[in-house]
């Protein structure tokens, strides 16, 4: 699934290109993906839209527009935006039109992503939590996330409505740069582990964002390459490699049905 870093690259490769330009028409190849308003009301309300620029909150991708509407996207386990002329990738779902004949490919092999046409975002991103590149981001608001909580640290990172964007693969390397155990309780955590998590969780998210984004499995950028992130991993889906600090062979588990990448001798279970 795109996180953070995959969908902040989306926004920068794309902005360039789609700012001042007016949305001509909206090509739905699968409906469903549009989650509101219905197909006859989003075909009336887009067309010729000017995009006035982009803006990202947590994993979701959003497209100001000049009427006011945001055009709000949710890339989910597959999807990703390609430009082109005339050129769908296979699995295009969507295709949005631009008035230079440029195209927009809403790329989605398994059909989860979602689009969604609002006046207020609020009522589309109102629950979301804190943003972990933002001010608001403070190594006391994690304090306060994760005290109050006793669960596995994994899970509570992966809530988006406590922070938003970090997903699995992100998540795992925060908690391996920090030396914790991604089943810890939250509420076992030191102050200085908390530090050291804050600190690991902007770092690996900032790393992301520098390499373009991670391509583990579908994820390309809008020209169609891939990102490096994923090459960066020091454990996120190196299950069997040799921890790149000790060289004890990485593990994988679960953690709340979600797979977690770890080292049994860097990360102690205490």
């Amino acid at each position: 699934m795109p996180e953070l870093p995959e969908v902040e690259t989306i926004k920068n490769d794309l902005e360039p290109h789609v700012t001042g330009r007016k949305i001509k028409s909206v090509t739905l190849l699968w409906e469903r993906t549009l989650q509101q308003p219905s197909k006859e009301e989003f075909e009336r309300i887009i067309k010729n839209q000017k995009i006035t620029g982009m803006d990202r909150r947590g994993k979701y991708l959003i497209f100001n527009l000049e009427s006011g509407y945001k055009l709000i996207m949710h890339m989910r386990m597959s999807g990703s935006l390609m430009l082109g002329h005339d050129n769908p990738p296979p699995h295009t779902r969507t295709v949005i039109h631009l008035d230079n004949d440029t195209e927009i490919y809403f790329n989605d092999p398994r059909k989860f992503g979602k689009i969604q046409l609002v006046k207020d975002c609020q009522c589309v991103l109102g629950k979301l939590g804190v943003e972990p590149l933002s001010d608001e981001f403070t190594i006391l608001a994690l304090t306060e996330i994760l005290s109050k909580r006793k669960s596995p640290v994994k899970s509570v990172l992966l809530d988006q409505c406590l922070i938003a964007g970090i997903g699995n693969m992100y998540a795992d390397e925060a908690l391996f740069a920090s030396k914790i155990h991604p089943t810890r309780h939250t509420d076992s955590l030191t102050g200085e582990e908390i530090e050291a998590l804050h600190r690991a969780i902007q770092d690996v998210l900032r790393l992301g964002i520098k390499n373009k984004g991670a391509s583990v499995t579908n994820y390309f950028r809008p020209d169609g390459e891939t990102g490096t992130a994923h090459k960066q991993f020091k454990v996120a889906h190196c299950k069997d490699k040799p921890c790149p600090v000790c060289r004890t062979p990485l593990e994988r588990i679960r953690v709340h049905q979600r797979g977690t990448y770890f080292c049994p001798n860097c990360q102690k279970e205490k």
